[in-house]
This record gives C-alpha cells, structure tokens and sequence, in this order.
C-alpha cells in the first residue's frame, strides 16, 4: 500500500509509516505510535490493520470501549483475521465481558481449530465464570495440541487450586516447571499452593531455589522473606511492587472484584462519608496507592482536587482511564506524601498499607501533608490472632503484613495523629475464605 502521507519535510509511504508505528509500539512509546496510527486513518480510514494495531493500544491505555469499537471495525472488513478476532477475545475478558469474549474465542476456534493458545484463553474465561468442567476441557485440549504449553499447566492447577484441590494444583505447577525450569509463574504459583496448604517451609524451599537461580528477581526476593522470615523488609521494595503490579495492571479490576470479592474500595468511601456526613466536592483528597483507580469514582463526589499516586506505571495508565483524577503521579508513596506539607484535607488508602511493616514514617508523613482536621482512612489485614510478641505487625506467607489494633494506635500517637474509629471488616475473598482487616480512621490535631 504506497499512499503517501506527507509532512513539512518527509515524505514516507504508509507501509513505511505503519512499520515505524509498530515499532514505536513494540517499544512501549505509546504517544507517537497512537499519533502515527491516526495519521494513517486520516488518510486511509478503513485500514483493518491500522485499526486493529490501534484498538489494541487504546487497550493499553485502559479505554477498553474505544479499543473494542475499534477492533470490531477492523474484523467487519477483514472477517477471517483470525489475529483481530483474538485480541477482541482478549480485550473483552480483560474487560470482564465475559460472554462475549468467549464467543470471540469460540469464532477463532470455528476458523483454525487448532489454536493451543486460543483454547487455553477460552478455559481462562470458562475459569473466571466458575464453568469448571468447560475450563478443565478447553486447557487439556490446549496441551493436546502443545505438550510443552507451560501456560496451560499453570491455568489447569490454578483451576484445581480454585476448586480446593491443591495437591492436584501442585502437580500442574511441578509439570510446569518440569518443562521449563526457568518459569517464574510457574515457581510463584507453586510456592503459593504450598503456602495455601499451610506447608510453608516448602513454600519458602520453592522460593529459595528460585531465589538461588535468579539472585535479582524482586518477586522471588520478597516471597522468600515472606515465607521463611529471613531478611524481612521493613516495606515491600519498590521492584517488587511495580513488577508485581505493572503485570497484574490489566486484569486487576476484573480479577479483584470478580473472583476476590474486593471491597476495600467501598469500605474506605464509607468511612469518609460517615466522618464527614454529607459535606461534598469540598476537599482535597489523596488516593495514595490509588492502583487502577477503583477509589476514584466513589471518592470523587467528595473531592475539589483529587490526587493520586501509585507506583505502578501500568496501574496508573488504568487509573488515567476511568477520568476522574485531577492528578495522577508515579512515585514512591512516603517519599511523595513526605513532599507535599498541609496539601490534603484527606488522604485516603485502600489496601497498600499492607505492603509496609513499621508505619512511623509513613503516618508521619501523612501527618505532615495533611491540613489542621485533615483525615486519614485506610485499609490493613487484622494481625490479631497471627501476630506473637510484641512487635505488633509480621509479615504473611502471602506477602503482605499485617498490624494489630494495639501497633496502630501506637503508631498514630508517636505521628502526632488522633486514633478514631478501627472497625473489623472483610476486605476481600481467598481460596473461599474472608480476609479479615481493619479499616480505621485518624485526625490530624
């Protein structure tokens, strides 16, 4: 296709322009590839490919509808790209619409039926709609078609781990990493299946050995200290929360609020309400560890400025999104909260306190950036009942600490912060239990 677009000084067909939009979004330089794609739109507006590539990027950038509309163009005028028809399945699991993304992978399947990845995205979304036996059929068929599909073992025991049949989920996790020693999902998966049986000193051996292989992987790393208790950070490092967070960014919400029952988003929202009893759209609020932005929609009615930061680039392209921040920033969390002296008349914080052992710093920040009155509302796991000696907070096999009643209140005292409310909830869902935490409220003097 040689139609050329032009500028001020160049002149470049529009194959030469999509294979440099291609580059530039191989290479995560998102901005220019978006402008290049358009630029070929606006010359040819019905090109499948342009579309395609640029319904995939709006996915990158967290507007799923604009992605969605886009893609579907791009499959009305080529019906048989099997390509856009599997990134269309992929958008619309990402996106939660489950059916429909399941009908895209099942068309995909009636054009080449011999898709291995195809079948194991489809178990995927049979698996998020709790279809058991149609997810076990779809991921055993993948492996059918490729022995050595590592993804679709890892799947398979997630789907047995799901059902509460752990030592079949550690078989998939082994054969796995049989396959492919070197897989860090694979090792992560298997340490949390033994962790969840209650075998910890495995966990932490599985974590040790690949910890051995791979010195510098944070995620290995921080599990390691989590389950043995050796060299326990006093927080969780910054690498291993963005490694973390920037590949879980896509299906956090789907995956929180679908499978895990998530609530700490509302539970925060309902603490503020009640603390400040009908006042609206009068403060400037903080979403520290704001993640996708699932606190921004509920917060947003209460807030003149909101803010948010995180440090996790990919959770903040989500949270960019949903359109309701006045600011988004990628820092550090006490590092950011540190810098900004009587600037909020909240700040509030849905489940990342739990990545952070002693909290004086971090409280005294908060207490520094808040205004004379100004709140602090956030989520933690309840340490009662785990927790021995005095210390008041540990760190769980699972990765994330957890604090007493006793310790917070200590904490708030030494920041100079007035202790309100600390009320039992449940703020979320784990192999079919509750996660049991507190949600608490303090005041700036």
């Amino acid at each position: 296709m040689q139609a050329p677009i032009a500028d001020e000084e160049t002149t470049v067909t529009v194959d030469e322009a999509l294979a440099y939009a291609l580059e530039l979004h191989q290479k995560a330089r998102l901005d220019g590839a978006e402008e290049l794609y358009k630029r070929i739109l606006a010359v040819l507006p019905e090109h499948p490919d342009v579309l395609h590539f640029l319904g995939v990027l709006m996915h990158q950038r967290g507007r799923d509808d604009e992605a969605i509309a886009l893609i579907q163009r791009a499959t009305e005028l080529v019906p048989g790209h099997v390509g856009c028809h599997i990134n269309m399945g992929n958008v619309l699991a990402e996106s939660g619409r489950l059916d429909e993304a399941a009908a895209a992978y099942r068309h995909v399947l009636s054009l080449q039926p011999d898709q291995a990845d195809v079948f194991n995205n489809l178990g995927v979304v049979h698996k998020l709609q709790e279809q058991w036996p149609e997810a076990e059929t779809c991921y055993r068929r993948a492996i059918e078609l490729n022995p050595q599909h590592v993804s679709a073992y890892n799947n398979m025991g997630l789907l047995f781990a799901a059902q509460g049949s752990i030592k079949e989920a550690v078989e998939y996790y082994c054969r796995s990493i049989a396959m492919m020693p070197g897989n860090p999902d694979s090792r992560r998966l298997l340490g949390i299946a033994y962790y969840t049986l209650g075998r910890i000193e495995e966990a932490a051996e599985v974590f040790r050995q690949w910890l051995e292989e791979a010195p510098d992987h944070p995620v290995a790393k921080h599990m390691y200290s989590a389950c043995s208790g050796k060299d326990v950070p006093a927080r969780a490092a910054d690498d291993y929360i963005e490694h973390t967070f920037d590949r879980f960014a896509e299906s956090f919400d789907s995956q929180l609020q679908e499978r895990l029952s998530y609530k700490a988003p509302e539970i925060v929202t309902e603490a503020l309400e009640k603390v400040l009893q009908a006042q609206e759209a009068q403060l400037d609020i903080l979403d520290a560890g704001c993640g996708t932005g699932l606190c921004g929609p509920l917060l947003r009615p209460f807030a003149r400025q909101l803010s948010g930061v995180d440090l996790s680039g990919g959770m903040l392209a989500k949270a960019e999104a949903k359109q309701c921040y006045d600011a988004l920033e990628k820092a550090e969390l006490t590092a950011f909260i540190a810098a900004r002296k009587d600037s909020y008349d909240a700040i509030v914080s849905a489940d990342t306190i739990v990545y952070f052992g002693p909290l004086d710093e971090v409280f005294g920040a908060c207490h520094g950036a808040l205004r004379p009155g100004g709140l602090l509302i956030f989520t933690v796991e309840k340490g009662e009942g785990r927790i021995t000696g005095d210390v008041g907070y540990a760190i769980n096999p699972h990765g994330r600490y957890a604090h007493t009643r006793a310790y917070l209140r200590g904490a708030f005292e030494r920041a100079g912060l007035i202790a309100g409310e600390m009320l039992e909830v449940a703020l979320r869902s784990e192999g079919g239990e509750p996660v049991m935490g507190w949600v608490v409220t303090a005041r700036k003097a």
